[in-house]
C-alpha cells in the first residue's frame, strides 16, 4: 500500500509538469512522461532499500550510476542555459522554455553524447533499480530504457527539422547516451 501512495504521490507533479506535452504522440514529451512514471514506480518500489546493505556490491553499482545521473543532469542543464540560447520565440508548443534552445549545443558534454538529460534519466533508472534488484524491476526498468530511447529518437527529429544539416553532422560525430558506445 505504501508504494502505490508513493508512486501517486510522485506521478502528481510528474503529470502536471508533462500536462502539455503527453497529448502528442509526435512529441518526445509524451515517451519521457511514460519513463518518468517508470522512475517514479522504481523509486516507490525501492526507496526503503535506500541505504541498505550500503558497501554490498548492487549498492556500489547504484551509488555510481546515481551520481553519474547526478553529474549529467547538472553539466547538460547549465550548457542548455549557457551555450542553448533558449528563447520563447521558437515556434514548438510542446517544448518546455529551456529546451527551445536557438543555437546548437556540441561543447562540454554535448560534445560526446547528444542527450545527456535522457542520459541522466537513464543512468537514475538503473540507479534506482540496484537499490534492489528484482525481476519486475527488470521489466519496468527496461520498459523506462525503451521510452528514454524513443524520446531521444523523435527529440532528434525534432532537432533536425529545426537545426537542418548542422545537427545531421552533429549526430555523426556523437553518440546518444554514452561516449564512445551507445
Amino acid at each position: 500500500m505504501n508504494r502505490i501512495i508513493v508512486f501517486v504521490v510522485l506521478s502528481i507533479p510528474v503529470i502536471f509538469i508533462s500536462w502539455k506535452t503527453i497529448a502528442s504522440l509526435r512529441s518526445h514529451g509524451l515517451y519521457r512522461f511514460f519513463s518518468w512514471e517508470c522512475i517514479a514506480w522504481l523509486l516507490a518500489s525501492n526507496y526503503i532499500y535506500w541505504f541498505d546493505a550500503f558497501y554490498s556490491v548492487h549498492q556500489i553499482i547504484s551509488w555510481i550510476l546515481l551520481i553519474l545521473s547526478g553529474y549529467l543532469v547538472i553539466a547538460g542543464a547549465i550548457l542548455i542555459k549557457k551555450c542553448g540560447k533558449p528563447r520563447q520565440n521558437r515556434k514548438d508548443e510542446a517544448l518546455y522554455s529551456f529546451e527551445k534552445t536557438t543555437e546548437l549545443v556540441d561543447q562540454g558534454i554535448f560534445k560526446y553524447v547528444r542527450h545527456p538529460l535522457y542520459a541522466s534519466l537513464l543512468f537514475l533508472t538503473w540507479g534506482v533499480f540496484f537499490k534492489k534488484p528484482s525481476v519486475a524491476l527488470t521489466v519496468v526498468s527496461v520498459f523506462s530504457s525503451v521510452f528514454l530511447y524513443i524520446t531521444a529518437i523523435i527529440d532528434e527529429r525534432e532537432c533536425i527539422a529545426f537545426f537542418g544539416g548542422k545537427y545531421l553532422a552533429y549526430m555523426k560525430k556523437t553518440k546518444r547516451f554514452i561516449p564512445y558506445l551507445l
